[in-house]
């Protein structure tokens, strides 16, 4: 089973009021029923929701949808579930606002009075034409699709109300709203009051973030490294050059100490220089005092190639 089922059938499995069933009922025909003169039907390969949509048309109109199981061997054999409503079926959709005066009505935005309504309506529309990617095998992505334009354009404007940050893209003949953001995908799947499959999103997303969070520490330990092993190697040939032209003697006692020891340990960052050289002779310095000594080196020896050239 998918991470995208999990959630649809922990909402199927949730029982809402009967003011908040008509909206979701709104979203399921709107964006999945085939529409005929005489009813509309479905088609579900979940009998969670297949069984979820038929209670629903149950207690919000008291009507019985025809239910036909079907074997489907295309790619792999499978049921599907097929809802028929034929009876009284134009005044259902009627109060479901899909039409009116046997003419088809645009979505309208006052037809969702209160946020109750909002999130049963999306969680309709989840239920149909969403999915969300199992954030174990993949990156976080939550989407809806639709048909039309229009209809994806309305329920990204929902969603912006909802405070999510919805995009539209069209994809093919079709268009799709989604999600990137792991947090809002969570504060969706929050909304939907799909216990379960929070518990397992947010356990994968911690268990990612702190990964991320060790490799970039990783990452940094070996730059910083890669860094002190580079400027360790500069400050040798420095050292050797102060040396070779018998400049040693104009440092003073304690750059000499240093000086020692960075030949001694040319691969140690200044904080491990100075913590070696507390340790073996007692010298307390910090980072910006073992700097300060190797400015000193450095200084004789650009002065001492300043006064060559000048000779």
């Amino acid at each position: 089973m998918t991470f995208s089922l999990k959630v649809k059938e922990e909402i199927c499995n949730r029982e809402i009021d009967r003011v908040a069933v008509f909206s979701r009922l709104e979203a399921i025909v709107r964006y999945d029923a085939v529409i005929k003169e005489k009813g509309f039907s479905f088609t579900f390969e979940s009998p969670q929701i297949a069984r979820r949509v038929y209670k629903d048309f149950k207690m919000a109109f008291n009507i019985t949808p025809h239910v036909t199981v079907r074997n489907q061997k295309r790619f792999r054999s499978k049921q599907v579930y097929i809802l028929d409503i034929k009876e009284n079926a134009k005044l259902v959709l009627e109060r479901l606002n899909i039409i009116k005066n046997n003419q088809f009505l645009e979505m309208n935005r006052n037809n969702l009075s209160d946020p109750e309504e909002m999130v049963s309506f999306v969680e309709g529309a989840f239920l149909v034409t969403g999915s969300l990617n199992d954030p174990s095998t993949s990156g976080y992505h939550l989407e809806f699709v639709f048909q039309k334009e229009k209809d994806a354009n309305f329920f990204n404007q929902l969603l912006h109300e909802m405070k999510f940050d919805t995009k539209v893209l069209k994809r093919s003949e079709k268009y799709m709203v989604y999600l990137k953001s792991a947090e809002e995908i969570s504060d969706m799947i929050r909304m939907f009051q799909a216990a379960n499959s929070l518990f397992y999103f947010e356990d994968i997303r911690i268990y990612r973030d702190h990964k991320n969070m060790v490799n970039r520490l990783n990452n940094c330990e070996i730059a910083n490294q890669e860094k002190s092993m580079t400027t360790g190697l500069k400050q040798v040939e420095d050292i050797m050059f102060l040396q070779e032209h018998d400049l040693v003697s104009l440092l003073d006692e304690k750059t000499k100490l240093v000086m020692e020891y960075r030949l001694k340990y040319p691969e140690s960052s200044y904080q491990e220089l100075a913590l070696i050289l507390k340790m073996e002779t007692g010298y307390t310095i910090g980072k910006s005092g073992i700097n300060h000594h190797f400015i000193k080196m450095k200084k004789i020896k650009k002065q001492y190639e300043l006064n060559n050239l000048v000779d």
